[in-house]
């Protein structure tokens, strides 16, 4: 069985908290389009979502402080890796009883391959995969790119097995955020919490992650809510019906419109600018040798 686990930010610390919510719903409508039904979903957070959660998903209610003040202001990271990773320490805990062979942790605006659970199902014993190659998709644009290097640019990137977590079994899902944080140790701040240095950690500790061979995942940028701030700038690929029925990402815009953003006048603008910049950067480069 596979464990997708995620969590929500604090609300105190959101621009729109129903945006957050409109969100979650998008990603749950293609994280629960798996093609077999040996999955889970654990969403963890501070506030119940207002809408009623699909058939295999579970919301853990957890009072945990906002990590920022009320203004949003994000003058250090850590504690977004704290409360993030905390709160995913709790998701893990709140995951033993179905006895998941592998955990996949999502971000939750992503989207995932609906062959996921499916593949899993398939390699119970795999020693886990890293999503290398992805996509990048604007739901404002209605479109999409490749994304290279995938895991360290979106969490929403590993499959591996449950037992690599160390999940505290003397723990319940009411344990303070002290005690998560000290029983997971440095897999919080590693693994949980970020993602960008985590396959590296991986075989450090003698874990070598198999590169999933399709792209598994979409990293979904310009929502407003977005940690990173990212945005899909220059050209880009119109959101197409293979898209939509492995990714269940609904159209946002007509097929007019969609070109228009795709290809149109901003979109050139954004290109030309991003290969003047990388003419420049070169050109530097080379003035310094």
């Amino acid at each position: 069985m596979l464990a997708f686990i995620t969590t929500l930010r604090h609300p105190q610390n959101s621009v729109d908290y129903g945006r957050v919510e409109q969100l979650l719903q998008d990603t749950l409508r293609s994280v629960t389009q798996q093609t077999v039904e040996d999955y889970v979903v654990i969403i963890v957070g501070n506030q119940r979502p207002s809408f009623d959660l699909p058939a295999r998903t579970k919301f853990v209610l957890v009072d945990f402080p906002a990590p920022a003040p009320p203004t949003g202001a994000q003058t250090a990271r850590a504690p977004f890796v704290w409360d993030k990773g905390t709160k995913l320490g709790v998701g893990l805990i709140a995951a033993m009883p179905f006895d998941p062979s592998h955990v996949m942790i999502f971000d939750a605006d992503d989207f995932v391959h609906r062959d996921l659970a499916a593949m899993v199902s398939e390699h119970l014993n795999h020693p886990g995969w890293v999503i290398r190659d992805g996509w990048m998709y604007s739901q404002a644009r209605n479109a999409y790119i490749r994304q290279p290097d995938f895991n360290r640019t979106c969490g929403t990137c590993f499959i591996v097995p449950f037992e690599a977590y160390g999940v505290p079994e003397h723990l319940t899902e009411e344990a303070s955020q002290q005690d998560i944080a000290e029983a997971y140790g440095e897999r919080l701040s590693q693994i949980m919490g970020a993602h960008r240095n985590a396959e590296s950690w991986y075989r450090e500790h003698g874990r070598a992650l198999e590169p999933l061979s399709y792209p598994g995942a979409v990293y979904h940028v310009d929502t407003g809510e977005n940690h990173s701030g990212k945005s899909l700038t220059g050209f880009a690929r119109p959101l197409d019906t293979r898209m939509e029925r492995d990714f269940a990402i609904a159209p946002s815009r007509g097929r007019a419109s969609t070109l228009w953003s795709a290809f149109g006048p901003i979109a050139v603008f954004d290109e030309v600018r991003r290969l003047g910049s990388r003419v420049v950067r070169r050109f530097t480069r080379a003035l310094k040798r």
